[in-house]
């Protein structure tokens, strides 16, 4: 499933009609499409978000939402634990880990899922 994020307002993306086409929707799509069953499972969905100028993949985890964001020019991707209230320092997001973009998609679920799974993250 995919949503999209505008103005605050959520709403879910429809297969071809009007999903976006951009190179990190389909670098999303990808990736998603190699996930385990254990990351599909805490309801995995696409997201493009353009309140925060991020197009990544969204787990719904025991501990909260964590998003792979795909990277922009020649970043890392991201594991981002988005905070549902901001803590002490006023952060709404932790970096959990990154990695550069030397990786196939294939190795990218790989490396999402076994970091979320040894961390204690997917139910």
């Amino acid at each position: 499933m995919e949503i999209q994020i505008s103005d605050g307002i959520v709403r879910r993306v429809r297969g071809g009609q009007n999903a976006p086409m951009n190179a990190l929707a389909i670098q999303a799509r990808t990736i998603a499409n190699f996930l385990p069953l254990m990351c599909q499972r805490t309801g995995a969905k696409i997201v493009h978000n353009t309140d925060a100028n991020y197009t990544g993949i969204r787990f719904d985890t025991k501990v909260g939402p964590v998003v792979l964001e795909m990277p922009t020019g020649d970043g890392a991707y991201r594991l981002i634990h988005e905070l549902i209230e901001p803590d002490e320092k006023g952060r709404t997001e932790v970096e959990m880990r990154h990695f550069p973009q030397i990786y196939k998609p294939r190795g990218i679920a790989h490396i999402t899922a076994e970091f979320l799974r040894s961390r204690g993250f997917l139910k």
